[in-house]
């Protein structure tokens, strides 16, 4: 595993954006009518406060309501409408449903207006600068290893055997047999990653995907397929995915995590309740505070929020009500296949 980045490497990272600032951003993904633009809104204020040098983009199918692409313009963001993609059609049951919309996220490589950039999923936020990113060795494919040992993973023979990356040596791989075959390669959640834009990159991907099945966790294992052998893994304070905490407490220091990823079930702070699993544990409540501490803060805003007209009001308060899912459903564009719940 990479060793952590130094602050050395984050102080080049500084002086380079001084030097081309346009060269290099964050990117996220947005879709829908949902509620999701409230985690977009967080991330770009998240990345003011720690003094990030590089803008956020955000990549937005054309079924974002102008109401919303409004806020995100309020708040500094770039926004980048693409076109959607799908995969080949077949009777795959995604971990989640909406997860078939996230091979959208295959457009960010068409961004070759930026030599590099560090995609983050609307429902993490960034506690400390991550600039240095920028300044890792070109030519690979960085990310965290995930964890295996979530209900969603129960389709995989790593969960059936009881075997994570996170803790290797617990439950070894067995010898190879015909039903699980050599040990699973490297492993990365794909919530937040550094890339490369690139045309022949971006051709690649679509000319793969539409010969590649569909597999349940959608674009994430496409991904991990198509870097196999490009993939370098970071530490895990660089997107701490919040089953760590209760899966994996050993290997996550938390007061030195840059990066919280809030996609355990019931995690999302914009709907947070506290009575799904696990969430009413005293670190989750503490880390849902801090976000909203930041999506609150006033002195953040890039120029205050938008004047809305009462009719537009009435439309954000209405979406942020409704799940993803159903205001996925209702935009009309989506393509759905059955698929069980998360735990």
């Amino acid at each position: 595993m990479s060793p952590e980045l130094t602050g050395k490497m984050a102080a080049k990272a500084a002086a380079a954006a001084a030097v081309k600032p346009a060269t290099r951003a964050y990117v996220t993904f947005l879709a829908g009518d949902g509620d999701y633009w409230k985690g977009v809104v967080g991330l770009a204020k998240g990345l003011r406060k720690v003094g990030s040098a590089y803008p956020l983009v955000v990549a937005h199918l054309p079924d974002v309501p102008e109401s919303h692409r409004r806020i995100l313009v309020s708040q500094g963001c770039i926004l980048r409408e693409i076109e959607p993609v799908y995969p080949p059609e077949n009777q795959t049951q995604f971990a989640m449903a909406y997860y078939v919309i996230n091979y959208s996220k295959l457009r960010i490589w068409e961004f070759v207006e930026y030599e590099r950039m560090v995609y983050l999923d609307a429902d993490i936020q960034v506690f400390e600068n991550i600039d240095g990113l920028f300044e890792l060795e070109k030519g690979y494919f960085y990310a965290v290893m995930d964890c295996f040992c979530e209900k969603t993973w129960s389709h995989t023979p790593q969960y059936r055997i009881g075997y994570c990356q996170q803790c290797p040596d617990k439950v070894a791989w067995p010898e190879a047999t015909a039903e699980l075959g050599p040990p699973p390669s490297l492993y990365f959640n794909a919530g937040m990653f550094v890339h490369e834009p690139s045309v022949a990159t971006a051709k690649a991907l679509l000319d793969t995907l539409r010969v590649t099945p569909p597999t349940p966790f959608a674009e994430q294992d496409f991904l991990n397929m198509f870097f196999r052998d490009q993939y370098r893994p970071i530490p895990n304070v660089y997107n701490l995915v919040l089953a760590m905490l209760w899966r994996h407490p050993e290997n996550v220091q938390l007061e030195k995590v840059k990066v919280v990823h809030y996609c355990a079930a019931g995690s999302k702070p914009w709907r947070f309740t506290g009575k799904e699993a696990n969430m009413d544990r005293e670190d989750i409540n503490a880390l849902v505070k801090k976000w909203w501490d930041i999506y609150n803060d006033e002195t953040l805003d890039l120029k205050g929020l938008p004047s809305l007209s009462p009719d537009d009001d009435d439309e954000v308060e209405a979406v942020a009500k409704k799940p993803l899912r159903a205001a996925l459903a209702e935009a009309g564009t989506v393509k759905y296949v059955t698929a069980p719940s998360a735990a």
